[in-house]
C-alpha cells in the first residue's frame, strides 16, 4: 500500500517525500507543520464525503485509489502557504472580531438563538477540537479571507464569458410540437414461433436464471435464545421490586414561546394574562407566531428561567418572563407526566430483559454444544429442536438479498453469508460463520442451481412482450423519420401533423431544462436547442413518447438574469485566480512529506 500511496501523492504534484520529521507531523510547507490531528480531520472529512456516495466507508486501499491522501495534503498545503503569505504581509484578526464571529456562529446557539457556551464546548468536543485549536483555525481562516478579499476582490467578469453563459442559461425557445407513441400507429402483427426463437437467441443474455444455492440455516444469538425463555410473573415482580427506583419516567413538556418584540404585543399578552384569556386566543387575536421549542425534559433546557417557568405552568397556561432584548410569553401545550413506572406498564420490558440476560449467560454454553453436535454430523433441524431454535430453508442468490428481512440475520450480514454459501461444496460440512462475538450462523447446502439460459417455453410471455415492444419502437422510429423527411422537403409542419391525425401544439417559452413536465423534459429541450431558430427534429421524452417539433421563436435572457450570470462569472474568475495563487505559493514554498508517519496512518487504517 505504501508504494501506491507515494504514487498517488505524486499524481497530485507532491514530491520531496523524505524522512526526519517528528511523529506528530505529517508534512511541512513554508516552514509550517501539518499535524497528524489536522491531517486526520481532513482525511475523515474526505472519506465521509466518499462514504455518502458509496453508501459505505471505503477501505484504506480504496481511499488511496480515490486519491484521498493527496487531496487532503494538497488542500492543507495550500492553506498553510496562504497563511504564511498572510503572516508575511502582517495580516491578522483582533480578539474582538474573533469573539463576534463566535457569537454569530449558529452552530453554538441555544434554543433561543443566543450564544450558548455549553453548546459551544459540546460541539468542539464532538469534533475533536480544543478551544485553542478552534480559535487558531478561525484566526487562520480570517487571515486567508482578508488576503483573498484584498488581492482578488474587484476582478472583472470577462464580457464574452458573461454573454455566452447568459445566452446559454437565459435564452428561451418556443416550438410547435406533437407526440407520437404506440397508440399513434396500428398494432404490430403477432410474432411467429420462428421470430420468437430468433429474438430469444439474439437476446439470450436478458433471459437467464440467477445462480442459486438452497440452504438450511440455523442462526444463534442471545435474542434467538431469549425467544425460547418463559419468564414467570413472580420473577417479573421480584425484578420490579429490585429495580423500581430506577424505573422512572422523566416528565416532558411541549413548550411554545412568543417573543414580545413590540409594546403592543407585550400589552396584548399582559392584558390577556390578567383577564384569564387562553394562550391560543391571545395568540390568534394578536396575529403573532409562536415558536415551538419542542417536547423537552427540564434538564434539556439550558435557559434556567425558561425551564423554571415552563415546568411551573398548568396545561395550556402561559406566563411572561424576561428575555434577551424583550420579554417572552411561554406556554405549555402538552404534558407527559413523570414518576415511577407501574409494574403493569413495566411487565413486558422486564420479562424481555430477564430473558435476554439469561440468554446471554447461556450463550457460550449453547454455542459449544452446537459446535460439538455439528462435529458429530448431527442434522441442523435436530440441533435446533434440542435448544428450541428454528431453522430456515431458503434459496439464496449471490447478493444474499433473500436474508435481508430475516430478524436473526439482517441486511448487514446477508452478503457475508451468501459469499460463504457460494464458496461451499455440497456434501461437505460448512464452517461456522461468526458474525460477531454473540452471533453465529450454521448452514447446510441442500441444492445447487447454476445460472442457465431459459427456454422459450419458460419465458414465452416475456419474450412476446419484448419482441412486440421492439417492433413497435422500430415502427415509431420509422414513422418519425418519415415525418421529419416531409418537414425537410418543405411541407408545412401543421400539414405534416394533420397527415397522421394530429394538430401541432404551441409550447410555452422553454429553457434548456424543459418545462418541468415529462412531455417537454430536459432531453427534449436539449434537442430543441441543438440548432438554429428554425431547427426541427425529435426526441424521446420522459414518458417514452417521441416528440416531433419545429422552432417558432427564440428569445434572449433578461437583464436581471444577466446580472446573476455576471456575478457567477466574477466568482468563478476569482476562484480560478485563487487556484493559480495556491499553485504558485505551493510551488515556491515546497511541500515535504513525512513518509513514515503518512504510510503508518494509511496502512493501519487508523484514520478509518
Amino acid at each position: 500500500l505504501g508504494v501506491f500511496l507515494v504514487v498517488g501523492l505524486a499524481g497530485f504534484g507532491i514530491s520531496n517525500v523524505i524522512t526526519g520529521f517528528g511523529t506528530n507531523t505529517v508534512a511541512t510547507v513554508a516552514g509550517q507543520d501539518i499535524s497528524v490531528r489536522d491531517y486526520q480531520r481532513g482525511y475523515d472529512s474526505q472519506v465521509n464525503a466518499i462514504a455518502q456516495q458509496m453508501e459505505r466507508v471505503p477501505t484504506a486501499e480504496e481511499a488511496v485509489a480515490f486519491g484521498v491522501p493527496g487531496m487532503v495534503l494538497d488542500r492543507l498545503a495550500g492553506e498553510a502557504a496562504v497563511n504564511k503569505l498572510g503572516e508575511d504581509l502582517g495580516l491578522g484578526v483582533s480578539e474582538d472580531r474573533l469573539g463576534k464571529m463566535l457569537r454569530e456562529d449558529p452552530s453554538f446557539s441555544s434554543a433561543l438563538g443566543s450564544f450558548d457556551r455549553n453548546n459551544f464546548l459540546r460541539v468542539l468536543q464532538q469534533n475533536g477540537y480544543t478551544e485553542a485549536e478552534y480559535f487558531d483555525l478561525q484566526t487562520k481562516a480570517a487571515r486567508r479571507q482578508q488576503l483573498v478579499s484584498g488581492l482578488l476582490s474587484g476582478a472583472p467578469a470577462p464580457a464574452t464569458a458573461t454573454e455566452l453563459l447568459s445566452r446559454f442559461s437565459g435564452d428561451t425557445r418556443t416550438v410547435d410540437y406533437f407526440v407520437l407513441n404506440a397508440q399513434s400507429l396500428p398494432p404490430v402483427a403477432e410474432p411467429t414461433e420462428e421470430e420468437l426463437a430468433t429474438y430469444l437467441k439474439d437476446n439470450q443474455a436478458k433471459f437467464r436464471t440467477k445462480a442459486t444455492r438452497t440452504v438450511e440455516i440455523l442462526a444463534l444469538s442471545p435474542e434467538a435464545i431469549a425467544a425460547t425463555k418463559t419468564i414467570s410473573d413472580d420473577e417479573v415482580a421480584a425484578e420490579y421490586e429490585r429495580t423500581k427506583d430506577s424505573r422512572v419516567k422523566i416528565e416532558r413538556r411541549t413548550i411554545k414561546q412568543v417573543v414580545l418584540g413590540t409594546p403592543e404585543l407585550e400589552k396584548a399578552f399582559t392584558d390577556g394574562k390578567a383577564a384569564g384569556t387562553p394562550f391560543a386566543d391571545v395568540l390568534a387575536a394578536s396575529g403573532a407566531a409562536a415558536q415551538d421549542l419542542g417536547n423537552l425534559a427540564k434538564t434539556e433546557i439550558t435557559d434556567a428561567s425558561l425551564a423554571d417557568a415552563a415546568f411551573g405552568l398548568a396545561l395550556n397556561d402561559y406566563v411572561i418572563i424576561e428575555g434577551i432584548g424583550s420579554k417572552r410569553a411561554v406556554s405549555v401545550s402538552a404534558i407527559e407526566p413523570g414518576g415511577v413506572i407501574s409494574l403493569e406498564d413495566a411487565k413486558a420490558e422486564i420479562a424481555k430483559q430477564l430473558a435476554l440476560t439469561q440468554a446471554r449467560n447461556e450463550y457460550t454454553d449453547v454455542l459449544d454444544q452446537i459446535e460439538e453436535l455439528r462435529a458429530a454430523f448431527k442434522p441442523l433441524p435436530e440441533i435446533a429442536e434440542r435448544f428450541g431454535l428454528k431453522t430456515v430453508t431458503i434459496p439464496l442468490t449471490e447478493t444474499g438479498a433473500e436474508l435481508a428481512n430475516d430478524p436473526d440475520v439482517g441486511a448487514d450480514a446477508a452478503q457475508r453469508i451468501a459469499t460463504a454459501v457460494f464458496k461451499a461444496e455440497q456434501g461437505n460440512l460448512a464452517p461456522t460463520i461468526q458474525l460477531s462475538s454473540t452471533r453465529n450462523v450454521w448452514f447446510d447446502l441442500k441444492q445447487v442451481d447454476e445460472a442457465r439460459d431459459q427456454t422459450l417455453d419458460e419465458v414465452r410471455d416475456a419474450v412476446v412482450t419484448a419482441w412486440t415492444d421492439a417492433r413497435t419502437d422500430e415502427a415509431i422510429t420509422a414513422e418519425v423519420q418519415k415525418l421529419l423527411d416531409q418537414v425537410k422537403a418543405g411541407t408545412a409542419f401543421a400539414d405534416v401533423a394533420n397527415s397522421i391525425g394530429q394538430f401541432p401544439i404551441l409550447s410555452q417559452p422553454l429553457k434548456r431544462a424543459g418545462d418541468g413536465t415529462p412531455v417537454l423534459n430536459q432531453t427534449v429541450a436539449n434537442e430543441i436547442f441543438n440548432g438554429g431558430p428554425t431547427h426541427f427534429g425529435s426526441a424521446v421524452n420522459g414518458d417514452g413518447d417521441h416528440v416531433v417539433f419545429q422552432g417558432v421563436e427564440v428569445n434572449q435572457g433578461t437583464a436581471d438574469q444577466t446580472a446573476d450570470i455576471k456575478k457567477f462569472v466574477e466568482e468563478s474568475s476569482r476562484d480560478a485566480l485563487y487556484s493559480d495563487l495556491l499553485t504558485g505559493l505551493k510551488s515556491e514554498a515546497g511541500l515535504r512529506i513525512n513518509e513514515q508517519v503518512l504510510r503508518q496512518l494509511t496502512d493501519t487504517g487508523a484514520l478509518q
